[in-house]
């Protein structure tokens, strides 16, 4: 895992820390030491921090090859309360044996529940699959399309899985937010919202609709690997200058 930017912390809640890399003349915050947060230039630091760690599972799943809206909604269902660990073997696993919906269709639920029987709810998982397929094969053509409205009405798919779908398969500037970007984002001080829904409102106001897809992408690794839900890593966060570090008693 790559140590990004050391920084030396010296207690909990906001640390003291010299800033070896910040911008010449910055406004440091006179009350928290902390830097005017720029998205602009966390972005940039997380890119490259995020390089190293395993990538998010639909991400490393499209870059495969497995791209299309139905492989993505699939992938997606999988994740849903699993581990990434888990997700990609499994999804491999099933896209082994059916990657369009007419392959899926013909595969019984009980076989489709075998090829995912590694993720979390994976019996009614298998059954929702086998019913999206029907419907992109009875009502789509045989393929999913791009479309919002289309993909909600899919059995298992909220929100959070219609964004993710639509910005990696269909190139459409969505928010995934998913318990790490929700997590993140609020304890930078970016956004102030209760709940991932509230989150990805909040978002879509202040974040550049560049960013949009790709907050999920870099904040879902850096999450799981240094900005953790318990005693984050802020000894090895490359934007800890940045950020206002809400809610954190205990720290690395």
């Amino acid at each position: 895992m790559s140590e990004g930017i050391v920084l030396r912390v010296a207690g909990a809640g906001d640390a003291e820390c010299s800033h070896p890399e910040a911008p010449e003349g910055a406004d440091h915050s006179m009350d928290t030491g902390k830097l005017p947060f720029d998205v602009h230039e966390v972005i940039r630091r997380l890119r490259a921090a995020v390089e190293p760690l395993p990538r998010a599972a639909m991400f490393q799943l499209a870059d495969e090859g497995f791209g299309s809206p139905f492989e993505q909604v699939v992938a997606c269902i999988i994740s849903i309360r699993t581990l990434e660990e888990v997700t990609l073997p499994t999804a491999r696993r099933l896209f082994g044996r059916a990657r369009r919906p007419v392959e899926m269709l013909a595969l019984s639920s009980e076989e489709i529940d075998r090829l995912i029987k590694s993720c979390t709810f994976h019996e009614p998982k298998a059954r929702q699959i086998r019913e999206i397929a029907r419907r992109a094969v009875d009502e789509h053509g045989g393929a999913l399309p791009c479309d919002e409205a289309v993909l909600l009405a899919l059995p298992g798919v909220g929100p959070k899985c219609a964004n993710l779908v639509l910005g990696i398969a269909c190139g459409v500037p969505r928010i995934g937010v998913d318990i790490h970007v929700h997590r993140v984002t609020n304890r930078w001080g970016y956004v102030q919202a209760g709940t991932p829904e509230r989150t990805t409102v909040a978002l879509q106001a202040v974040l550049p609709a560049e960013y949009w897809v790709e907050s999920n992408r870099l904040l879902v690794p850096f999450g799981k690997y240094v900005c953790t839900g318990a005693r984050p890593r802020c000894s090895r966060c490359p934007v800890l200058h940045y950020c206002r570090q809400v809610g954190v008693t205990e720290h690395r």
